[in-house]
């Protein structure tokens, strides 16, 4: 009896991964050992900047916080302390935002905090 060997199932194996492979550069995108490579490798970026990301968009919120209290003669420190203290439930990324699209309004939060 011949053997068997499931083409069906290692072609999409292999065409799944050219798929993914798609863009880069010479054999990057057809030779399957090389594409391989460097579609495992691109998935472990995205895992981890996946993660990167919040901490950098966080870093963001921190300094357009910072920029937008410095007016007032306060430092970001002084002015997140001051607003946990007074026990103003509100996170860094609406503070952020209210300080870059709503000026009147973050004005407001923060003379209630002085």
């Amino acid at each position: 009896m011949p053997r068997s060997v499931n083409a069906v199932a290692s072609r999409r194996r292999r065409k799944k991964i050219l798929d993914l492979a798609k863009g880069n550069f010479l054999g990057r995108r057809s030779v399957y050992t090389v594409a391989k490579n460097t579609v495992e490798k691109g998935l472990g970026y995205a895992y981890r900047d996946r993660k990167k990301k919040k901490a950098e968009f966080r870093a963001v919120w921190i300094q357009r916080i910072n920029a937008a209290v410095r007016p007032f003669g306060m430092s970001y420190s002084e002015f997140i302390g001051k607003v946990n203290k007074k026990g103003i439930a509100i996170n860094r990324k609406v503070l952020a935002d209210l300080a870059m699209n709503e000026p009147d309004a973050f004005k407001k939060i923060v003379d209630s905090v002085k």
